[in-house]
């Protein structure tokens, strides 16, 4: 076996975390189970792929493409650490040396699928059970763990502040405020093996983003909590869209001492699908490194190539044309029961049959047959016994996830590649101002430790951060009073282009309807 080694190929870039679809981590941690194993029968497998560890990419003997960095989210785990569950065992038992980011799950609490009264002190025992029950998980399984916050847009749905009873910016704070007390209260600590804490920032506009980070970045500070401060950053809300309000709040944490060296070495970016972006945070961090934090490590993450899959999309083509829109292009490719005997390698045979014109091959691709993932012939029966109309079973699903994680993957670290190489996407310089490279204004604004100069720098590329196309679709300064569109998935750039705007958390509804019905 070949491997494709991501984790060797990272460098100093920001580092892309997959959030890990619990719709794929258990056709993983099933295939072990030595009871009810295994989850996939063997005539099932792809003769290329006979091991499901070589789909594990947390496993750095066995995977076709070891990648050692990952997310997954307490939204859709099973908290209980004391029972044995088989399909957590993907991030429950992964390999020493991985590091694994925890989501807490406050997306969760927005959309009410964890039921209660959120406000602070609202004494509500569903809400408190959940509470202890996620703090435990995240010390258990995270190198990382993001603390329980409320997400300010909760606040502008009438159907999530229903659901959470939080109404208002102040009852979000106070809630968020009250999980902070109380992980730092209870959390397990690093010193005893305990997750690191990142402490979360939300705010749907500039003047909120600004109250909650005033509001909240004491929990960080070493001198108000000497043994309990939490340990980094998560940008939320309009603090992970808007680079000119990330800019301004990465200068304000270095005057306030709150990006100090083994203090506060981490920052994640919430749900950041955009390719540009992928260039602009590494950007930031090797500034930050340079001048201020050596250690400094910029994250970012989004389920797009699990959403992709679950609606029918393949992740087929890198694009990066220099000075122009980079993106990673993806369409239905093929679903047709005519394929279930078709011995044929899956991407030469979609280019044969003009499905597409163009297809990228991952080390999950290259080991495909077109039956492989057509699996369904005319009369045949799925799992429920009925004749669907699709072709796949769940296990194309899973197959097809893991070739739209290594696109997704070595998109980001081709486009970094490429940026080194001196090419660029069009959003990454000044063009109609004065040509400067968004590198070397990031460099000069944290080159100067005088804040106010820093600052200044900052206010005086106002109008070029309003052609910096944010990670929900926003542009810099017009989304400063504008609240994100959170349930805009996908922007669809043409028909064989779609590009995936997401959260990190998704409904996990529809991946479960695939693997009860397919």
């Amino acid at each position: 076996m070949i491997q494709d080694n991501l984790t060797a190929k990272q460098k100093d870039y920001a580092v892309f975390l997959p959030a890990i679809s619990g719709f794929y981590a258990t056709f993983i941690g099933k295939q072990r189970d030595p009871v009810n194993g295994p989850y996939v029968d063997p005539a099932r497998m792809p003769a290329g792929i006979p091991d499901m560890e070589m789909m594990n990419w947390l496993n750095s003997s066995k995977s076709l493409f070891p990648y050692k960095w990952s997310l997954y989210s307490g939204g859709h785990a099973n908290l209980d650490l004391n029972k044995q569950d088989w399909s957590e065992d993907m991030i429950r038992n992964r390999e020493p040396g991985t590091v694994m980011l925890g989501d807490s799950g406050g997306f969760q609490i927005a959309k009410g699928l964890w039921e209660g009264d959120w406000k602070a002190n609202s004494g509500c025992p569903k809400a408190q059970k959940k509470r202890e029950a996620v703090l435990k998980w995240l010390d258990g399984i995270a190198d990382y763990g993001m603390i329980l916050d409320i997400p300010t847009w909760v606040i502008h749905d009438k159907k999530a502040s229903a659901a959470c009873q939080i109404t208002t910016l102040q009852e979000a704070v106070d809630a968020t405020k009250f999980n902070n007390d109380y992980f730092m209260k209870h959390r397990k600590g690093k010193k005893n093996g305990g997750a690191k804490f990142l402490n979360v920032l939300q705010g749907a506009n500039h003047a909120d983003a600004d109250r909650w980070y005033e509001t909240m970045k004491h929990y960080c500070d070493p001198n108000v909590y000497p043994d309990t401060h939490f340990d980094g950053w998560s940008m939320g809300g309009q603090n992970m869209c808007d680079v000119h309000l990330v800019l301004r709040r990465l200068v304000a944490l270095r005057h306030d001492n709150l990006l100090q060296e083994g203090v506060h070495d981490w920052m994640h970016f919430l749900g950041t699908s955009k390719l540009e972006w992928a260039v602009l945070l590494t950007d930031i961090q090797r500034a930050v490194r340079k001048y201020v934090n050596p250690s400094f490590t910029i994250s970012f993450d989004c389920a797009s190539p699990f959403l992709a899959t679950a609606n029918g999309q393949v992740y087929h083509h890198i694009d990066l044309p220099h000075n122009d829109k980079w993106c990673y292009r993806m369409s239905p490719i093929v679903d047709d029961k005519k394929y279930a005997t078709d011995t044929r390698q899956f991407g030469p045979g979609v280019i044969a049959d003009g499905l597409i014109n163009h297809f990228d091959e991952s080390p999950i691709s290259q080991q495909l047959t077109m039956k492989d993932v057509c699996i369904y012939k005319p009369g045949d029966l799925n799992k429920i016994g009925k004749e669907g109309k699709t072709s796949w079973d769940s296990f194309s699903y899973a197959l097809l996830m893991g070739h739209n994680v290594w696109m997704h993957l070595e998109a980001v670290q081709r486009a970094n590649r490429e940026y080194d190489n001196g090419s660029w996407p069009a959003m990454m310089w000044n063009q109609n101002g004065d040509h400067a490279k968004f590198k070397d204004i990031v460099d000069a604004i944290f080159a100067t430790a005088d804040r106010a100069e820093a600052e200044a720098i900052i206010e005086h590329y106002d109008r070029y951060w309003m052609d910096i196309v944010g990670t929900r679709g926003f542009k810099g300064k017009k989304a400063k009073n504008a609240h994100s569109q959170f349930n805009a998935l996908f922007e669809v750039e043409d028909a064989n282009s779609v590009i995936v705007e997401d959260q990190t958390e998704f409904d996990q509804s529809k991946l479960d309807d695939l693997e009860n019905a397919n």
